[in-house]
């Protein structure tokens, strides 16, 4: 038989008792923090001129989920950001452009529509009608001699990547065509070449009105029909085809034109909501009938039990 071999526990006589810690250092925060801010980013976005005399100072705040793109018109107080306007993508349908609410194209919609509600509130949206037929160019809003200057504001991507060709700048460029002062260049556009250092206008123009959406369209259905018919199912369903897609986002940028203004929420059931939760929620009972209650039950179950 083998030999067992017996293996002495270490003697932990004058030792000290070890704790395990979850802080790795004195300077771990106390309070978890889930890191969605880039304050490195915020504090020079926020910070105003003290010669400006509590101006606020405004930003274009672009916010992208996997279903929505949210563009606000925020400032900074101490207590807190305020939103002047907000719009997003699923108030597109409204216009006309009900598929792929997230593109590119989507985006500018979305931009160009809180543009126009910011300025609607301002009262600044006869005066600065932005670019109503976009061709693609880098233009930016310059003051009207006949009235005041531009409403200005500054892109914050929060933490997305300020890659070429972002949504995020499709966004911008839909405010800054909405009559929006956006300080802005065209190298994050798509259609820039880096090297050359020129823009191609005819790109941006395409994304702009989906016509990189419409490509892909007739290319894949070119190459593999079953698989168009599944992934455009929803478009086909509509009877929109890749040649309908740039008469769609030209009409819907007529619409957003036409009328910015946020839709009126129904509020004609609110009443009937508060009813019924007051309904579901239990009454709040003292001290002395919780005891009387108890008593209540303790009597009957020694009347059953006798």
């Amino acid at each position: 038989m083998p030999s067992s071999t017996v293996v002495a526990e270490p003697s932990t006589r004058g030792c000290k008792p070890q704790y395990s810690s979850n802080t790795k250092n004195d300077d771990f925060p106390r309070f978890m923090h889930k890191g969605k801010t880039d304050y490195y980013a915020r504090k020079r976005l926020i910070t105003q001129a003290k010669n400006k005399y509590n101006s606020p100072k405004y930003r274009l705040v672009v916010r992208i989920t996997n279903r929505d793109i949210i563009c606000q018109v925020v400032h900074a107080k101490l207590q807190g950001d305020f939103v002047l306007a907000a719009a997003y993508a699923h108030e597109l349908p409204r216009y006309g452009i009900k598929h792929g609410l997230t593109n590119w194209a989507a985006a500018y919609a979305t931009g160009l529509l809180v543009a126009r509600r910011a300025l609607v509130k301002l009262g600044l949206d006869e005066k600065y009608q932005g670019v109503e037929e976009p061709e693609g160019d880098l233009v930016l809003t310059e003051a009207n001699d006949e009235g005041p200057r531009p409403f200005k504001a500054f892109l914050d991507v929060g933490l997305r990547r300020t890659s070429t060709g972002a949504r995020i700048f499709g966004a911008m460029k839909g405010a800054s065509d909405g009559g929006i002062f956006v300080p802005h260049s065209e190298n994050r556009f798509p259609g820039y070449d880096p090297e050359a250092k020129e823009l191609d206008a005819d790109m941006l123009k395409s994304y702009i009105y989906g016509g990189h959406v419409a490509e892909y369209m007739e290319a894949l259905e070119e190459e593999d029909d079953e698989r168009f018919k599944k992934q455009f199912s929803t478009y086909l369903a509509d009877d929109i085809g890749s040649a309908d897609i740039e008469e769609i986002y030209t009409e819907a940028h007529k619409a957003i034109r036409a009328d910015p203004a946020p839709k009126p929420t129904d509020k004609s059931k609110l009443a009937e909501y508060k009813k019924a939760s007051k309904q579901n929620k239990p009454s709040k009972i003292g001290k002395e009938q919780r005891a009387a209650n108890v008593k209540a039950k303790v009597d009957a179950y020694m009347a059953a039990s006798a």
